[in-house]
Formats: structure tokens, sequence, C-alpha cells
């Protein structure tokens, strides 16, 4: 049975209805992602994980986001393209919602508010943002693109990370190897 977060209604990129129950049982890391970051490298490590981690029950969720900096002013059609032909994406990604703020999606208030905090160096990265002229969010909000949820097999918001905690990282794989492992 879904847990409040797995029933929240979300969208596949192809705009059919759906929601993170269809993952029950799998863990799962929830990513706000974009096509014009900075960041966007970290679709080729997503998928990595995806391709490393599938079989032993991890689901990577793409969600992009418009949130920061315009890095994601495509449409869903222009989204998928690009994560398939440029990352070669085979992990699901939803529709485009909003991340931050007071018209944020129900799946990221849910999972902002489990896990206010994030592990990985975000007060280093909102310097360097404010280095570049940009207002940073605070905590709870989601900091910038590329932030990621661990949820355990049991839909459990476990941890969070700042968006430069790699999908290589020791501490986002020693994790999703606990998440797993439970």
């Amino acid at each position: 049975m879904a847990n409040a977060l797995q029933s929240i209604p979300l969208k596949t990129i192809r705009n059919q209805a759906t929601n993170l129950g269809q993952f029950a049982g799998k863990a799962v890391l929830v990513v706000n992602v974009a096509s014009q970051c900075g960041l966007t490298p970290q679709y080729a490590g997503l998928e990595k994980l995806h391709e490393t981690y599938a079989a032993k029950g991890l689901v990577v969720a793409g969600f992009p986001a418009n949130d920061f900096g315009a890095q994601e002013p495509g449409s869903n059609a222009e989204i998928e393209q690009f994560c398939t032909t440029k990352f070669n994406v085979a992990f699901p990604m939803f529709a485009k919602i909003v991340v931050t703020g007071a018209d944020k999606h129900p799946l990221y208030a849910a999972l902002t508010a489990a896990k206010p905090g994030k592990t990985g160096d975000a007060a280093g990265f909102r310097e360097r943002l404010k280095g570049y002229g940009l207002t940073p969010t605070s905590d709870p909000e989601v900091l910038w693109n590329f932030e990621k949820f661990l949820l355990d097999r049991n839909g459990n918001v476990v941890a969070r990370f700042a968006p430069t905690v790699a999908p290589d990282d020791p501490d986002l794989i020693a994790a999703i190897e606990t998440a797993l492992a439970a």
C-alpha cells in the first residue's frame, strides 16, 4: 500500500497520470533536473546509477524544473529528446514541475518537509551562487538543480543531498546501498 508521499498525483514526461506508488518496494532517488545547467552532466552519472542499481531495486526519477536561472525552458517533449539523445537517459522522467516557492508541487512540499536539511556543501554552493549575483534559497527549500532525495523501499525520505553531491559520491552511494539493503 502506498504511503502519502507515494500517492501524490504526478504526470510522466509524456503526460500520463501516475505517482511514485508505482515504485512501491523499491528505493527511489528523486532529482530535480535541468538541461542548461552547469550540473547537467550529472545526467550521465544518474543514468549510470540507474544501470548499476536498477536490478537491485533502485529507481532514479527525474523531475525537470525551470526554477533556477531558467535553465529548463523546454517543453516536456524537448526535455525528453534532450535527455535521450545527449545522455541516453533510460530512467523514468516526469513532467516539468515547480520545486520551490509558493507554487511548488505537492511532491516537493512533502520531500522538503520530510527532510529539511541536506548533506553536502550547500553553504559553499550558496556562496558560489551569490558570487554570480544570484540570491540562493534557504533551507528547507531546494537549493538548485540536481538536488537529490532518497526514498527507502517504503517511500520514506531517508536522505537528501545538495546539488553538488555527484551521483558517484561515496556518501550518496552508501546511502543508496543502505536503502537497498533494508
